[in-house]
This record gives C-alpha cells, sequence and structure tokens, in this order.
C-alpha cells in the first residue's frame, strides 16, 4: 500500500457516511482508470466530450445523469464498486453524477490539465471543508 493510500484511508476512517463514501468511490475510479487523464478520456470517448471538458474549464459544468454515469463506466463497475460498498447501484451512480463533476473541477483550478492537476485527496477534501 503506498503512501496515498494510507493517508486516504485514514481519511476515510474519519469521515462518516455520504462524504467518507464518495471519497472512496473517487480514489477507486481514479486508481481503475489511470487517474484524471484517463477518466477524462473515459468520458469523451464514451460520448461526453463536452462535460468532460467542461468539468475541467474555468466555466460552468455540465451536469451528467446517473443513466450516463453507468453508460460510460459499464453496469459491471457500478455494481462492483455498489457490492464493495454494500450500497444500491443506482445509488453509487446517482452519487458519481453529483459528486464527479466538482471533484474534476477541484483537480483542474486552472482549467486545465496539467503537471499539478490531478491531486484527487487535496480536492475532496477541499469539497469538505
Amino acid at each position: 500500500m503506498g503512501l496515498f493510500d494510507s493517508v486516504a484511508g485514514a481519511v476515510l476512517g474519519k469521515l462518516g457516511g455520504d462524504k467518507g463514501t464518495m471519497v472512496q468511490v473517487a480514489m477507486d475510479l481514479f486508481n481503475q482508470n489511470g487517474g484524471l487523464a484517463g477518466v477524462l478520456e473515459k468520458f469523451k470517448t464514451g460520448g461526453f466530450a463536452e462535460q468532460a471538458d467542461s468539468w475541467v474549464s474555468k466555466s460552468e459544468n455540465l451536469s451528467i445523469s446517473a443513466e450516463q454515469i453507468t453508460q460510460v463506466l459499464g453496469s459491471s463497475t457500478i455494481s462492483n464498486i455498489a457490492d464493495k460498498l454494500g450500497m444500491d447501484p443506482d445509488e453509487i451512480s446517482t452519487k458519481i453524477a453529483e459528486y464527479l463533476p466538482q471533484v474534476i473541477d477541484k483537480m483542474t483550478p486552472e482549467g486545465e490539465v496539467n503537471a499539478g492537476s490531478g491531486n484527487l485527496l487535496t480536492a475532496v477534501l477541499g469539497m469538505l471543508k
């Protein structure tokens, strides 16, 4: 287990409820898809380039639906995350749709993906304030 995972695990242990769950979901998604660039590419190739670009840009974030999240990530991925957390797949996809644009927006404060982008833990902690 790396330092990032250790710190993130400690944070998860301190957080309860929805916020702690979403930290874990975000970590899993970013780890499984190659980080920020991989997640963005997955949404772009899945037909949601406009939404993904808006999450990075300095303009308003476009929304994405729970159904669209499932379409891009795949129902098996959503089901695996739900099983791991003991939650309903529909609930997980709804939460991802709610929080993913915000997380990516916080990870790209300059409106672009660059060497300073991609600090997931910092982005999520900033949302918890």
